[in-house]
């Protein structure tokens, strides 16, 4: 089975929604952290320009990465997996066929 090509169940996609979502969580709240101790160390201008350019880099990075469609999802996981946003155990409930794939992805 071609990774493009995955069938995925109505469970599967609930659980898949699921753990999109906490992985997208998890990553914006460090955002914010992060945002807010930055924030409170601002002495001059170019400090304030500086975490704006911070800012847009960062929200281009989470647009792209946080793509939900089918056809790519299984590579969305395994990249949110290697950096550490989304567990495997997020992801009980999938095929096999999925959860290997995602797995040997993340390894990459």
């Amino acid at each position: 089975m071609q990774v493009s090509e995955a069938e995925w169940t109505d469970v599967e996609k609930n659980i898949a929604r699921t753990a999109f979502e906490r992985a997208y969580a998890r990553e914006i709240e460090a955002l914010l952290r992060q945002v807010r101790e930055q924030a409170g160390t601002l002495v001059e201008l170019s400090d304030l320009w500086q975490l704006h350019d911070f800012l847009s880099a960062r929200r281009h990075e989470v647009e792209g990465k946080y793509d939900y469609q089918y056809s790519g999802l299984l590579f969305v996981f395994a990249g949110l997996v290697k950096e550490g946003w989304l567990h495997l155990n997020d992801l009980e409930g999938l095929g096999k066929d999925k959860l290997s794939k995602v797995t040997a992805l993340a390894k990459m």
